[in-house]
C-alpha cells in the first residue's frame, strides 16, 4: 500500500515513515561498509594481502569520506537533504557494483574511495532531517533510531553477505548490495521531501512538527547559513567536547565494524557462515537496547534542560559503557565475549547518536545545524579512519588483538571526560534577546 493511500493515524505519527526511511538509509550504508570485513579472508586469499594491507583497505573509504563531510555540511544548509541523499546513494551504490568487477588491489582501493565520497552524504543528512521533521523532544529517539541502522546494517550484512558469498562468491554480494541502494533511491525520490511539502502528512501533524521542532526558538528552517560560521564553531569548547567524544566512539565503532569478523575467525576458528552469525549477535542486541535508552533520554528532558545541553550526562555514561570492550582480552568464554561486545556496541550507538542530538540542542541557529553536525562527524571519522590501520599493525606485529581493544577503551574514557566537562555552553546562540539557559546559568543569546 502506498503512503498516500494510508488511512489517517489517530496518533498523527505519519512522520514514522521518515524514521523508517532514515533507518533504511543508514542500514544500507553500513551493510555496504561492513561487507568487506565479512569477506576479508576471501579477499586476502584472492589478492594475497597482508593484515597491514587489509587495514589500509578497510580505512580507505574513510579517506574520501572525511574530505567530503564539511562540503556536504555546507551544502545541506543551502540545499535539501532529499537531493543530497539521492546523489550520494546513487554514487556509492554504483561503486559497490563496480567493486564486483575489480581485478587488482589498486582497483579495489579506487572503488572504496568512490564509495566513501558517496557515503559522506547520509549521516549529516539524517541529522538535518531530524532537525526539520521531528519535534525537539523527539530528537534523541529519532537520532538513535536512524543511528541503529549503523548496527542493524552490520548485523544483517554479516548474515546476508556470508550467505551470498558461500553460495555465489564475494563479488555477487557486492552486486546485491548495490542494487538494494537503488531501491532506496527510488523510494526517496517518490515519497520524501520537507514536511512543508509532502502530500501524505496530515495537517494536524504538519502543524505540530512546524510548531515544536525549534523548541520555542525562532524557526529558521530553509534559511541559508554562512560557511564562515565554521570558524565560530571551532571557537566553542562545547563543540570540541562533542567532537572528542565522537572521535572516541567512532574509533571503537570502526575497529569492531572492520575487524570483528577477522577477530572471531582468528581467535575462535570459525567458518565464514558461523563468523557471520556470531558477528551479527552483538550488533543485533545493540539495536533495541540503544533505541530504548534513546527514548528514555527524551523522557527525562524538558525544553529548558534540552537547550542547555542536558543530554551530556547520558552521553558521557554511554561512552563509558562502550569502554567495556577493553575487558574482552581477559576472557576466553565465547558467550561472555559476545556479551561484552554487545554492551560496548550499545554504548557506542547511544553515545554517537545522542552526541549529535546534543550538538543539535546546543546550536540554536537552525541554518547552521548541518555544519555543526558535519564538523562533529568529521572529527569522529578522522579518528576512526586510523582504527583499521592501527589494528592491522598491531595484529601483524603482536599476532593478537589485545592492545587494539585496550587502546579503544582508553580513548573512550577520554571521550567521556571531554563530553561531561566541556559541553556546558551554547555552541551557536540564536540571534536576538532570547533567554537561553546554559549550565544552570541564564544568559542572553
Amino acid at each position: 500500500m502506498s503512503i498516500e493511500s494510508a488511512s489517517p493515524s489517530p496518533f498523527h505519527f505519519r512522520r514514522g515513515w521518515v524514521y523508517v526511511l532514515t533507518l533504511a538509509l543508514v542500514t544500507i550504508n553500513y551493510m555496504d561498509r561492513s561487507a568487506l570485513g565479512v569477506v576479508a579472508q576471501a579477499v586476502r586469499g584472492e589478492f594475497g594481502l597482508s593484515p597491514v594491507q587489509m587495514g589500509y583497505l578497510f580505512s580507505s573509504f574513510l579517506w574520501s569520506y572525511v574530505i567530503f563531510l564539511l562540503p556536504i555540511g555546507i551544502m545541506l544548509d543551502r540545499s535539501t537533504a532529499r537531493n543530497i541523499n539521492s546523489a550520494g546513494i546513487a554514487l556509492w551504490s554504483l561503486a559497490m557494483v563496480a567493486t564486483a568487477g575489480v581485478g587488482s588491489f589498486a582497483a579495489l582501493l579506487g572503488t572504496r574511495l568512490v564509495m566513501g565520497a558517496g557515503e559522506a552524504t547520509s549521516i549529516p543528512s539524517c541529522g538535518r532531517i531530524v532537525r526539520e521533521w521531528m519535534p525537539a523532544r523527539e530528537r534523541g529517539v529519532a537520532n538513535v533510531f536512524w543511528s541503529a541502522g549503523s548496527f542493524l546494517g552490520p548485523a544483517l550484512g554479516a548474515v546476508v553477505v556470508a550467505a551470498i558469498t558461500s553460495t555465489w562468491g564475494w563479488r555477487a554480494a557486492f552486486v546485491a548490495l548495490g542494487v538494494l541502494g537503488f531501491v532506496w533511491l527510488a523510494c526517496n525520490l517518490i515519497w520524501f521531501d520537507r514536511p512543508e511539502k509532502v502530500s501524505w502528512l496530515s495537517e494536524d501533524e504538519r502543524k505540530k512538527i512546524l510548531a515544536e521542532r525549534s523548541a520555542g526558538l525562532p524557526d529558521e528552517i530553509g534559511v541559508q547559513g554562512r560557511p564562515a560560521v565554521l570558524l565560530e564553531l571551532l571557537k566553542s569548547p562545547s563543540q570540541w567536547g562533542a567532537m572528542i567524544a565522537q572521535a572516541s566512539g567512532i574509533y571503537a565503532l570502526y575497529l569492531l565494524l572492520f575487524w570483528l569478523p577477522s577477530y572471531l575467525q582468528d581467535t575462535r576458528h570459525l567458518t565464514i557462515m558461523k563468523t557471520g552469525l556470531y558477528t551479527a549477535i552483538p550488533w543485533a542486541i545493540a539495536v533495541p537496547a540503544s533505541i530504548a535508552i534513546g527514548a528514555l533520554s527524551d523522557r527525562l528532558l524538558q525544553n529548558n534542560t534540552l537547550l542547555a545541553g542536558g543530554r551530556r550526562t547520558i552521553v558521557a555514561c554511554c561512552v563509558l559503557l562502550a569502554a567495556t570492550l577493553a575487558l574482552v582480552p581477559f576472557t576466553d568464554n565465547t558467550v561472555l565475549i559476545l556479551a561484552l561486545f554487545a554492551l560496548s556496541l550499545t554504548g557506542i550507538n547511544v553515545a554517537i547518536s545522542l552526541n549529535l542530538s546534543l550538538v543539535t540542542d546546543l546550536v540554536h541557529r537552525a541554518p547552521d545545524v548541518g555544519k555543526a553536525i558535519s564538523l562533529t562527524i568529521l572529527s569522529g571519522n578522522l579518528c576512526g579512519l586510523i582504527a583499521p590501520i592501527v589494528t592491522g599493525y598491531i595484529v601483524a606485529s603482536l599476532g593478537a588483538y589485545d592492545w587494539a581493544l585496550w587502546i579503544a577503551g582508553i580513548l573512550l574514557v577520554i571521550g567521556a571526560v571531554a563530553v561531561g566537562t566541556m559541553t556546558r555552553r551554547v555552541i551557536l546562540p540564536a540571534a536576538g534577546p532570547t533567554q537561553i539557559p546554559t549550565g544552570g546559568i541564564r544568559v542572553t543569546a
